[in-house]
């Protein structure tokens, strides 16, 4: 029987909604700074739909995003907390909490979907800082939403300094479905990763048409390969320090249709999956059903090592 591995679904997006606050370029963390109780209650939810990797919500805590929407001074504290409400929902279900792993989250230093200018060196160094407070305390770190292969490497050789378990993950080009959000080539980033020990390659944050036909140059991989897909009609509107209220979600792609992209991944050899922004638990709960309908297991990779993910 094939294993698979559920990550959750668009904690930052639901978070956002439930506060019913106006949108702010800091997104959930500025939520978790006021009413962190929503916080562990999205995690919650997605932990009961079935989800078995919760992925801390630091998706804009970054020094760079910081200084430009917040204070600096923030960093290690938000970081510290973001993990905290992750293991205290995790751990208040306790029938399941041995189940279920806590992911860094390693994200766009500046902002989601266009690529990072900076130096290699300088965005190392950024990404060094996250993983110097976040390796003590996580199972695993997500590098996600990766829109160039400059980024790529530089969080991936950051975040294999841990020891730990590395997940990289791309967007991809909704114009392009074969290429970066920088314009590079999937075939291109594959290639420029291909020296580092990664335990999964996994597409995110990109229409879910977009990543199926991606997934297409993942499977001669000899590790596990997965996605998670946004349910927004565009990403266009949104630059740097701009907010998420500008990006509107697709009408058409209710838990149903979410399930049935996820499921041509799967059956065509993808093992971790989940979702991105807009696609919230009931999604998930849908999709955990029919995989288990399927005749697939769901497991943690606390349980399973990566090699039976394979299997």
């Amino acid at each position: 029987m094939k294993n698979i591995c559920l990550l959750e679904g668009g904690t930052g997006q639901e978070i956002y909604k439930r506060s019913r606050k106006s949108a702010h370029p800091l997104w959930s963390a500025k939520v978790m700074m006021e009413r962190p109780d929503i916080v562990k209650e999205v995690h919650k939810d997605f932990i009961k739909a079935g989800a078995r990797i919760l992925t801390i919500n630091s998706y804009t805590i970054t020094p760079t995003r910081l200084r430009r929407d917040g204070e600096v001074e923030w960093f290690k504290k938000l970081q510290l907390q973001a993990t905290e409400i992750a293991l205290k929902a995790r751990d208040e279900l306790e029938s399941v909490a041995e189940d279920v792993q806590i992911a860094a989250c390693l994200p766009p230093l500046t902002g989601s979907y266009i690529p990072d200018e900076r130096s290699f060196a300088e965005i190392k160094q950024e990404y060094e800082q996250i993983v110097a407070i976040q390796k003590p305390i996580v199972d695993l770190f997500l590098i996600e939403t990766i829109a160039s292969i400059k980024e790529a490497r530089a969080a991936s050789e950051a975040t294999l300094e841990s020891g730990k378990t590395v997940y990289l993950s791309f967007t991809l080009s909704d114009k392009q479905p074969n290429q970066l959000r920088s314009g590079e080539s999937i075939d291109e980033a594959l290639d420029a990763v291909s020296g580092y020990s990664l335990d999964a390659i996994l597409f995110n944050c990109s229409f879910p048409e977009t990543i199926s036909e991606g997934m297409k140059s993942l499977q001669h991989l000899n590790i596990p390969y997965g996605g998670y897909a946004n349910g927004f009609t565009t990403v266009e509107p949104l630059k740097p320090g701009g907010t998420v209220g500008q990006l509107s979600a697709r009408s058409d792609l209710d838990e149903e249709k979410y399930t049935s992209y996820v499921m041509e991944w799967i059956n065509a050899g993808a093992s971790i999956v989940g979702g991105c922004c807009e696609v919230g638990p009931s999604h998930i709960d849908h999709l955990r059903q029919r995989i288990e309908e399927e005749g697939y297991g769901i497991v943690s990779s606390r349980k399973v090592s990566l090699e039976q993910l394979k299997t």
